[in-house]
């Protein structure tokens, strides 16, 4: 009797043991898809943005994911996107890659052109789409943007948008000219965005000093 309910106890023990063993790892690879607001004024921010990148190009690892895109009119298509890769496992074509990105985006620098429209939700669910698909651990959207949606006449983006295990992060938001008669304004555009993300499961933080972005990817 007591051998039987000791074969029970282990039994029961093991079986966790043995499911935990064969499931799959987590991915430690990362996925950075960072949008950029091409609306307006904003486009002279556009070297602010080239310095970040140039950072993530240079501290992304091999299997880790990169992609940007311009926030557009209407930003879910594959028009907006301006570069993405995954780095190669060898060293020489990932240091080639990441070459190559950086001329991409150069080229884009010098010859993007203002946007009327700042369709953030449609670039959000594109961002969300592009990193689904990298089967990366840590997921991360980069908003580089005032963070003022302004949508074409009969455009519907008030609509759920999938941010579980996803870090959203706002970078440069710069105050309008609204911002400045009344910064209530600007905070409570800052609140309607952490209210969005954060009830559709993600992650925000805002990083406005762009002297700190070097360690915004350890969460």
């Amino acid at each position: 009797m007591i051998r039987r309910a000791t074969t029970a106890v282990a039994a029961a023990f093991l079986v966790p043991v043995l499911l935990t063993g064969c499931s799959e790892p987590r991915s430690h690879a990362k996925a950075v898809y960072m949008l950029l607001d091409t609306s307006g004024t904003y486009t002279e921010e556009i070297d602010k943005a080239r310095t970040i990148l140039g950072y993530l190009v240079a501290t992304l690892d091999s299997g880790d994911s990169l992609g940007v895109a311009r926030i557009d009119s209407r930003s879910f298509s594959e028009k907006d996107i301006v570069a993405r890769t995954t780095f190669d496992s060898r060293p020489s074509v990932a240091s080639q890659q990441k070459r190559e990105f950086i001329k991409t985006i150069d080229k884009f620098r010098k010859s993007v052109k203002g946007s009327p429209y700042t369709d953030i939700s449609g670039g959000l669910l594109q961002a969300v789409e592009y990193l689904e698909e990298t089967g990366a651990g840590h997921k991360y959207v980069l908003i580089f943007s005032d963070l003022a949606e302004d949508l074409k006449k009969g455009d519907f983006r008030d609509f759920p948008i999938p941010l579980d295990g996803i870090h959203v992060i706002a970078l440069n938001v710069t105050k309008l000219r609204s911002d400045n008669v009344d910064p209530r304004k600007y905070l409570d555009r800052l609140a309607k965005w952490q209210e969005r993300v954060s009830s559709n499961g993600g992650e925000w933080r805002v990083v406005n000093d762009l002297d700190h972005v070097g360690n915004m990817l350890d969460s």
